[in-house]
């Protein structure tokens, strides 16, 4: 479905692709030489995808409600990974999208004239039983509606302390959808969670957005409230001898097979960094090592250097993701910029002062290597993300960096799309003036 838009505007198109468990969803995602953005290609006849008019060519704009088009391509490619048997896709035809580009206009503009006023994404909250209160919340059921449920909370209780606010609506409970269920349906299943629920919940005027676009609202949208467990990539720097542990594949008492962590030697690169015996390996260096063998991750651990990243979780955060049917990389903390070696600690605390840094950087394949935030409706721009080992980490940026110059122009006083309008005049080259303030 296209979503509304002027008669001169270009028109995104929303995809909302479903799959049975097991299957593809019908179509690759390509960056290409010479092309520029997220590029759709080879839509299976008769798959998923073709199935929701999406086609060859298109470039992608958002997964999940997400903007994703600044992000670098196998950060997109995880998104879609994690969003398990459904997906929501925000899409361009090439032809569209190449215009706007060349036309100097901002693609996050596009999108939000697309969509309409913007709406505050759902909440995943997590709620421990209060030993007085309880859980501290109740659901009512809205009258003549199946399905829709309003909650009633404790105040300062268990779940108002969890994120969950007056007048939310419960989508999903503990990996089950609730629309289809009745009041007696959901408070037997309540009663059955013990001490402990995860709950997906959304304001009302939120909801009422979703619902006029579209779109179906999913954990994988979600900001997380107190979750017990995070997945974990880290950065480890080699010393004279290695990385400091061992890769074992161990199997579970369900027979599923585990690569993990043994043997952290004290003082060496895996425990500086914040490793843990016995934790599991997710990724290395941003690749998933589900569908690969023992000795392929030991030679990509191998093949690193001496700079290698890796994602972990513990075996109770795999479980707890894997009861919710989640993926336990989709609330991943990056936490790869943290110093984790004595030496680099204390030199990368020297070169950080306040003053301002000049950062100069070339433009790759996947773009400049960071992506900026902002105050919603407020001036001031800083560094929101970098991408490990890409042209903006290279040049000295970090995350919380303000940006206080593009390409020799103040940016004091500027909202985030003047600052990317400026960003985006210099092509392949970008000087940014920036302090960690």
């Amino acid at each position: 479905a296209s979503l509304p838009d002027s008669a001169s505007a270009p028109s995104p198109r929303l995809c909302l692709l479903q799959r049975e468990e097991g299957e593809s969803y019908g179509f690759r995602l390509r960056v290409e030489r010479g092309r520029l953005g997220h590029i759709i290609r080879q839509v299976a006849s008769g798959g998923a995808a073709d199935a929701v008019g999406l086609r060859d060519g298109d470039r992608l704009l958002e997964v999940n409600d997400r903007y994703v088009d600044d992000l670098p391509h196998p950060e997109v490619a995880r998104k879609i990974r994690f969003s398990g048997n459904q997906l929501c896709l925000l899409v361009l035809d090439g032809e569209a999208y190449e215009q706007v580009f060349y036309q100097g206009r901002d693609l996050q503009s596009v999108v939000r004239a697309s969509k309409g006023r913007g709406c505050r994404p759902p909440r995943l909250c997590h709620i421990t039983k209060d030993p007085v209160s309880g859980l501290g919340i109740n659901f009512t059921p809205a009258e003549g509606e199946k399905g829709r449920f309003s909650v009633s909370l404790v105040r300062g209780g268990a779940a108002e302390r969890a994120g969950v606010c007056r007048g939310d609506l419960l989508v999903w409970m503990n990996g089950a959808t609730v629309s289809d269920l009745t009041h007696a349906a959901l408070s037997r299943m309540r009663k059955k969670c013990g001490h402990h629920i995860t709950i997906l919940v959304v304001d009302g005027e939120s909801e009422k957005h979703y619902k006029q676009q579209g779109i179906p609202i999913l954990p994988v949208m979600a900001v997380p409230h107190h979750l017990p467990h995070r997945a974990r990539k880290l950065r480890l720097l080699s010393d004279s001898e290695g990385f400091g542990f061992v890769l074992q594949l161990e199997k579970t008492a369900s027979g599923r097979t585990l690569h993990v962590l043994r043997e952290l030697e004290s003082g060496r690169p895996a425990e500086r960094a914040g490793l843990r015996d016995g934790d599991l390996l997710l990724e290395v260096n941003g690749e998933s090592v589900e569908s690969l063998r023992h000795q392929e991750i030991v030679e990509r651990v191998r093949q690193s250097g001496q700079e290698v990243s890796v994602t972990t979780t513990t075996p109770q955060g795999l479980e707890f993701y894997t009861k919710l049917g989640l993926s336990p990389l989709l609330f991943c903390e990056d936490q790869t910029d943290q110093a984790n070696e004595g030496t680099t600690a204390a030199s990368s605390a020297a070169e950080r002062t306040s003053r301002p840094r000049l950062c100069s950087l070339q433009k790759g394949p996947l773009g400049f290597g960071f992506n900026l935030g902002c105050v919603p409706q407020r001036p001031g721009t800083f560094i929101s993300q970098v991408t490990f080992g890409g042209p903006g980490q290279r040049a000295g940026l970090h995350v919380g960096d303000v940006v206080l110059k593009v390409n020799g122009q103040s940016v004091a006083g500027k909202y985030l799309e003047e600052v990317m309008a400026l960003m985006k005049k210099g092509g392949n080259v970008l000087s940014l003036l920036v302090t960690d303030q």
